[in-house]
């Protein structure tokens, strides 16, 4: 047994340019830089960067998750510290691994589906890491062990939302191809609803193989691994449970998104056969940019033009949100450049509060003047100049007068 997962020489804390004591945070920062460089969109007929793009997503998707990451981690720990694949059986597992057939002082059964698969969560998802190992070590292949139901595929679906949509979030059709329940028999695949033990496996679920001191098994194939058959297969989808048809959902997308991001809905995936669970959906979100607002985390960034007499006397000026208009009051004196916080008025979060507005103000030099604004203007100039006000008074470019 020679050939590995191919994913197991992969190292996701590098893909994201991170250490592997990194925090929720820090990895989410590295996967936002990254994801924006190498962004399709950024970077047309690249391939290297779309291909960096998807490296950075599959690492994130892992790592962002504490319950993936953890395992993960166990996986690489078992991997550096001895676990492989390169030998048949599996020698070379830490702890001096033996197997259960083998017998003899410090035999022991190294059930790896306790470390990678047996949390709830990956027994109701179907997948992870525990799969890789779920046909390769014997699990007793007697009374009391079924193999684990059988689930849908997983399907992934792209979305293009405007920057607004994404930010406050919102709710939109989508049409999906591929395996479905079957009307008829409701996805059990019997005519008269009855179901009864596979004589394959015998209601396990496991079908078993004998090499050498190893006992390998699998999922049955006769019975997908749910140890149960239909001795009346439904005419509609071959006693399948599953037919293959165009089906119209409506997804919520949640406010807050971000370019790149991927949304997943459980369930929401191909229908698994004989009413087994189905996988899941996931939809893979791009936003496009903003003529008006950039975003960083939670907070809205927005430039506003004004005129030297706004920042020189004060005043208050109207500002655009993702709803409606606010009112910011510009102190008199304000410097060109600074910037303004309106709180609560930026991207809506989980928590049911908001991020903040920053409301940046930026003069605006007009390029024709009649002959009363010039003539009031120089007339300006001059008072500033009586009162001594210097524009360039402390600043390292003045020269030295002498």
């Amino acid at each position: 047994m020679n050939a590995k997962p191919e994913w197991a020489d992969k190292d996701y804390y590098a893909d994201l340019g991170v250490s592997s004591s990194a925090t929720a945070d820090e990895i989410k920062h590295a996967y936002r830089k990254l994801a924006r460089e190498n962004h399709p969109d950024a970077n047309p007929d690249n391939p290297e960067a779309a291909e960096k793009f998807k490296q950075v997503a599959e690492a994130y998707d892992v790592l962002s998750d504490a319950s993936d990451r953890k395992d993960y981690d166990q996986f690489k720990a078992m991997m550096r510290s001895g676990g492989g694949f390169g030998r048949r059986g599996g020698a070379g597992f830490p702890g001096g691994f033996r197997s259960p057939n083998m017998g003899g002082p410090g035999a022991q059964e190294f059930d790896l589906s306790d470390i990678f698969g047996g949390s709830p969560r990956g027994a109701s998802q179907g997948g992870g890491f525990g799969d890789i190992f779920g046909g390769v070590f014997n699990r007793g292949g007697g009374a009391g062990h079924t193999a684990r139901p059988s689930r849908g595929a997983d399907v992934e679906t792209q979305i293009t939302l405007d920057f607004r949509e994404a930010a406050k979030g919102t709710t939109i059709p989508l049409q999906l191809s591929g395996e479905a329940p079957c009307t008829t028999c409701h996805g059990s695949g019997s005519k008269t609803g009855k179901l009864s033990t596979c004589k394959t496996c015998d209601g396990t679920g496991f079908t078993s193989e004998q090499r050498g001191t190893f006992g390998l098994s699998a999922p049955c194939t006769d019975c997908g691994g749910t140890g149960q058959r239909a001795e009346d297969p439904c005419p509609d989808c071959s006693g399948s449970g599953t037919v293959h048809r165009t089906r119209s959902i409506t997804v919520r997308i949640p406010a807050g998104v971000i370019d790149g991001q991927k949304v997943r809905l459980a369930g929401q995936g191909e229908a698994g056969p004989n009413g087994t669970p189905s996988g899941d959906l996931f939809v893979a979100v791009t936003v496009k940019p903003d003529e008006v607002f950039t975003r960083e985390g939670d907070d809205l960034h927005v430039t506003v033009p004004v005129s030297f007499a706004e920042l020189a006397l004060g005043d208050t000026i109207t500002v655009p949100t993702l709803d409606s208009p606010v009112r910011v009051k510009v102190p008199a004196g304000t410097p060109d450049g600074r910037t303004l916080r309106v709180k609560g008025r930026g991207v809506p979060k989980r928590s049911g509060k908001a991020g903040d507005l920053m409301v940046s103000v930026q003069v605006a030099v007009p390029t024709n003047l009649d002959a009363a604004a010039s003539s009031a203007l120089r007339s300006y100039a001059q008072a500033e100049k009586d009162s001594g006000f210097d524009p360039r008074k402390g600043w390292a470019g003045n020269p030295v007068k002498r």
